[in-house]
């Protein structure tokens, strides 16, 4: 089109409804031009070029036609830039400066268009400043995959309204804020909380998923106000989920943690920073002292930098123990020599035409990695999965197999034995008599058609109890179909835990009680595979060290050490990539907060262990990494020689199915005000197969009790037709669910008795 070419050359065309990301409207007529033998002015956006074109962009005819249109824009257009969140970074207003005119000559009454609740997180109150671009209907229909948002009316009457009696629910929602080029849509929670020019711009990489999206931090008198996206066409392209944009409500929690605490005789008392970390270094050497150095055991969350994190694993190895570990909600660890990654570039896997994704809560997960197979699906990809679940993926998925967790091995196994018969090769030993069905048949020759494919093992395929089974069969699979096997990392740091060692353990956390516990930014009840386990482990042990930006685990710590969050360090995350993205502190560390990898060197000295003498962060960096490194693919790697194993198919009875909530994943988002008020953060239900709830005589809305180990929880009952008939889902990492035990595994169900 005339407007790409002019961007081409770097010529400036005004515009409002095109964006580079979205489809063409061409209904805000601003960027006409005048074309040479063309009877009229024509839009840029929807012009296409041709030989000998001839454009002029800034003709007189064209300024004509462009100041016209922005007259009309301007007929409705309300006064109110001094109070409109968006002064100072709005697109109509630094348009207006260049075609608009300082009079108008329509004196009759503007229109005015009644505000719309849209939920927690966007404002629709002054949608009288809509110009009808239609940004962000384009946006949910193409890139988010759910139209939330359309336009109702015509002429004047036209109006952007939310679906009767809906909000905006998507997990993008934010990215309709950042595209609408007047300030019709807002920031709900930032509003009226500052002006644009008062902020200070700082960039960051987000925490949360294992994307590492970039971001861009606006800081106002030492507190986050605002995140928005760092364009990086290779990460995030333009966009951020919600969870990325709307987090830092939790930084301002508060239960903050903001001054070291000790417990002394069942009372917490508030000390400094040298009492609290002679008191930590004497008690772990009277532990290993009596115990043996075995005793320790240190757990941080892979959200943690991946100088934390190596800092962490070094103090623990100096101590003399090998027990160290981030891969909390783990369950089986028996894969050895892998170092997990996406197996790609995030930009190839955005071109794959045939994807298979086994165990993985796709959308709630990765919603950017989602975003960009929906793209690739849309241009004839065909995706596949294997879950047990069958959630709205919001794209065209071809092939599912969904079936209860404990026969996912089984269910792989019929897809090894398809991809066997139709590569005609003979079938690995013990999987002579499986027999393929039709979905796995479907799975093995969709895999086997595409050019660029991929097989990737998601966060539930990870915390299976089989997961190295799992991993064995994923590989043959991709192997022989000519796929790349990738995993699609949980956490901002996930990669960069394995490659500085910091998953020592050989056993899931808390399995084992130990006589002590480091924890770092973990919640043990909400991050744990196994909460009873984890609970019971930590009330048993001598000495509990909470190293955390939240107070919590006040009963059964000793010592709680306030960290700073990823706004207040700095530090490095290793992307499922394996590009490693450095940033700094974007404010201060708040009261006495101090960054963990300043604790874990200071406390390293005072335990007189030697390498512990960083003054940067940096320099922890480039002594993991080496200096200037920031590509690590090459010291990843997917490849097992796990032996292959084909499952049986024998049934546990009822059986649960645990996802992580994509506003419970980590400590911040907990904390964050307006995501805890999106449909996503209600309080889990216990999700039943029709087929179970007309067993157990249970309707949708009734209250069940779940039982699982040793503990029990009361949930309102859902009733989901497309589960397996013998699966129960019940998330994890929620505290009405944290007296349950393992996140997979045998769980009871019963009808609640009234009264109860």
């Amino acid at each position: 089109m005339v407007m790409d070419a002019a961007n081409k050359l770097g010529t400036y065309i005004p515009h409002f409804c095109y964006h580079k990301k979205l489809s063409i409207a061409a209904n805000c007529r601003m960027c006409l031009v005048e074309v040479e033998k063309a009877p009229k002015p024509l839009p840029a956006c929807a012009t296409p070029v041709s030989a000998g074109m001839i454009v002029r962009s800034a003709s007189d005819k064209a300024v004509q036609a462009q100041k016209s249109v922005m007259e009309f824009l301007l007929i409705n257009h309300p006064l109110d830039c001094p109070i409109c969140d968006q002064g100072g970074e709005c697109q109509l207003q630094d348009l207006a400066v260049g075609y608009g005119k300082n009079s108008s000559r329509y004196e009759e009454d503007k229109r005015v268009v009644t505000p719309k609740d849209a939920g927690p997180l966007v404002s629709m109150q002054e949608m009288a400043r809509c110009i009808q671009c239609t940004r962000c209907v384009r946006f949910g229909q193409e890139v988010a995959g759910v139209m939330e948002l359309g336009m109702i009316g015509r002429g004047e009457h036209s109006e952007i309204t939310a679906f009767v009696g809906q909000t905006v629910n998507s997990e993008m929602s934010g990215n309709m804020i950042d595209l609408c080029p007047v300030g019709a849509l807002t920031s709900k929670p930032f509003r009226y909380s500052a002006r644009s020019w008062e902020l200070s711009r700082r960039k960051s990489v987000s925490p949360h998923d294992g994307l590492g999206s970039n971001l861009i931090v606006q800081v106002k008198n030492g507190q986050v106000k605002r995140v928005l996206p760092l364009e990086n066409d290779a990460v995030n392209e333009c966009w951020i989920s919600d969870k990325d944009r709307f987090s830092y409500e939790g930084l301002e929690s508060a239960d903050r943690l903001t001054q070291p605490m000790l417990k002394q005789g069942g009372e917490w008392k508030e000390v400094d920073w040298q009492t609290a970390l002679e008191y930590v270094a004497h008690g772990l050497k009277n532990i290993k002292h009596e115990h043996g150095a075995n005793a320790l055991a240190t757990l941080a969350t892979p959200h943690s930098t991946l100088e934390e994190l190596h800092l962490l694993q070094k103090l623990t190895r100096a101590m003399g123990s090998d027990s160290v570990d981030t891969r909390l909600r783990h369950s089986d660890f028996s894969l050895a020599g892998v170092t997990p990654w996406l197996g790609m570039s995030i930009t190839e896997f955005g071109q794959l035409n045939r994807a298979f994704v086994i165990g993985s809560f796709l959308r709630k997960d990765h919603p950017l990695l989602a975003t960009r197979l929906r793209t690739s699906i849309k241009g004839g990809a065909k995706l596949s999965i294997l879950h047990a679940t069958d959630d709205d993926l919001l794209m065209n998925v071809a092939n599912k197999l969904i079936v209860a967790p404990s026969e996912w091995l089984s269910a792989l196994s019929q897809v090894v034995a398809a991809v066997a018969k139709a590569k005609e090769v003979a079938a690995p030993a013990g999987f002579e008599a499986v027999e393929a069905s039709d979905a796995a048949t479907a799975i093995a020759a969709s895999l086997i058609s595409g050019e660029r494919k991929g097989v990737f093992l998601g966060n539930a395929a990870v915390q299976h109890p089989q997961a190295a089974a799992l991993h064995a069969a994923a590989q043959w699979i991709a192997e022989q179909t000519g796929a790349k096997l990738g995993y699609l990392t949980e956490a901002a740091n996930t990669v960069g835990a394995y490659l500085v060692n910091a998953n020592g353990g050989k056993a899931p956390a808390f399995s084992e009680a130990k006589a002590a516990y480091v924890l770092l930014n973990v919640e043990p009840e909400l991050d744990a595979h196994n909460p009873q386990a984890a609970v019971a482990a930590l009330k048993k042990a001598e000495m509990v060290v909470v190293m955390s930006a939240y107070k919590h685990g006040l009963d059964y710590a000793d010592v709680l050490l306030p960290v700073s969050p990823f706004s207040e360090t700095s530090g490095t995350f290793v992307n499922c990539e394996g590009r490693a993205q450095s940033f700094n502190g974007t404010v201060k560390p708040l009261l006495e907060t101090r960054p963990a990898w300043k604790i874990l060197r200071v406390l390293g000295n005072i335990l007189g262990l030697t390498g512990f003498d960083y003054d940067t962060s940096e320099a922890i960096r480039d002594e993991v990494l080496g200096a200037g490194v920031t590509d690590l693919s090459a010291k990843l790697n997917n490849v097992s020689a796990q032996a292959l194993v084909a499952g049986s198919t024998s049934s546990t009875g009822t059986e649960r199915i645990a996802d992580v909530p994509i506003y419970f994943a980590d400590a911040v988002v907990r904390r964050a005000e307006s995501l805890q008020k999106m449909a996503d953060a209600a309080a889990p239900k216990a999700h039943l197969s029709t087929a179970l709830a007309q067993q157990l005589g249970v309707a949708a809305g009734d209250s069940v009790k779940i039982t699982q180990g040793s503990g029990s929880a009361i949930l309102v009952a859902a009733v989901d037709a497309k589960l397996p008939a013998n699966a129960v889902r019940v998330a994890a990492a929620h505290a009405s669910t944290a007296a349950l035990g393992a996140m997979f595994g045998s769980i009871t169900v019963e009808k609640a008795g009234e009264g109860k």
